[in-house]
């Protein structure tokens, strides 16, 4: 099937082309991401296949609709970018990649939470300039703290159980559907609000949905307890940032690292060192020294971008053969 990848890098071309190998799929790849003003390069392809940033709302459906696209194939997990009933309406069916590899963000997660907490990327820099005083880099141990684990799916799963069994944390977990293995080693269930009101380390690993859109926002972290250390590697839109810079000048957080923005769309995932970057409240976030941004790297390992590439093309080449595209990879059915 001929294919449209948009937003390509040089690494999505490397691991697709080596999955391609076993599915001769026909692929296109584009730089631009997908958008309104973009989706005219579509036209004639039966399949386009998109990643977080690109934009995949009523408006671009219609244009890839009438250009004969009939299939969107999202090669990540979430696929909050996606109007579903648009899709449904036009008969375009959407698969994603449930699954690409949980491993790759949970030890990520944990890598961001302990460069946070022990000041690993202030004290490389200082390194760097011959400056061996350890004045301002004292940390805390992460054994014995209560950490909250928001969503306890395959990536949160294993969050918890690192910081339990690896770390010796006290771990809350918040989830519509309670994990009976967490519980088995001792991972306590709460409320949200009652897990934000009591963690000191809060780590977010749910979808992005109307419910959990500013979970974080100035209530919760006015409830939180003092110095509380905050690590995103989910969705960018899970936490209100301008809240988030709030607490920050009023000392009330003691620390974030983030690895997705919620307007990260315009940055992430283009080099920008000669620019000026006119997105103020992110560049005010960049001035803490108590703030880690990341580039939303979390899933970037072999292991991970070598599923996603043969996930994305099983998923295809089931489209394309008229296969069940049932669970996990469908998201919204053809009409």
């Amino acid at each position: 099937m001929r294919i449209a990848v948009f937003g390509t890098k040089p690494y999505d071309r490397q691991f697709l082309d080596g999955a391609n190998a076993k599915f001769h799929h026909d692929l296109t790849y584009l730089e631009p991401r997908l958008e309104a003003t973009t989706a005219v390069l579509a036209a004639g392809f039966r399949a386009v296949c998109v990643f977080v940033n690109d934009v995949v709302d009523a408006d671009v459906l219609t244009r890839l609709a009438s250009g004969g696209t009939r299939l969107v194939a999202l090669r990540c997990a979430g696929f909050n970018n996606v109007d579903l009933a648009a899709a449904a309406k036009h008969g375009i069916a959407v698969v994603r990649v449930p699954a690409y590899s949980p491993h790759a963000v949970a030890e990520f997660t944990i890598g961001l939470l302990l460069a946070l907490d022990r000041n690993i990327p202030r004290a490389w820099a200082r390194v760097r300039e011959n400056n061996f005083a350890l004045d301002g880099l004292i940390g805390r141990n992460l054994h014995g703290r209560v950490a909250g684990v928001v969503g306890t799916g395959r990536i949160g799963a294993l969050v918890a159980r690192i910081l339990k069994l690896g770390f010796g944390c006290d771990v809350l977990a918040s989830d519509p559907v309670v994990d009976p293995a967490l519980v088995a080693i001792g991972v306590r269930y709460l409320a949200m609000a009652e897990l934000l009101a009591t963690a000191e380390i809060v780590t977010l690993h749910c979808p992005l949905t109307p419910i959990t859109r500013h979970l974080i926002d100035a209530a919760a972290i006015a409830a939180a307890p003092p110095r509380v250390m905050i690590v995103n590697t989910s969705r960018g839109a899970l936490i209100d940032t301008k809240a988030l810079i709030d607490g920050l000048k009023q000392r009330k957080i003691g620390g974030v690292a983030l690895d997705v923005y919620e307007q990260e769309g315009d940055l992430f995932y283009a080099d920008l060192s000669n620019e000026i970057i006119d997105d103020d409240v992110f560049q005010r976030l960049l001035t803490f020294p108590n703030v880690i941004v990341t580039g939303h790297q979390a899933f970037l390992t072999e292991e991970a971008l070598t599923a996603i590439a043969e996930t994305t093309l099983a998923s295809v080449a089931n489209f394309a053969a008229g296969r069940p595209l049932g669970a996990p990879f469908v998201c919204v059915a053809t009409k």
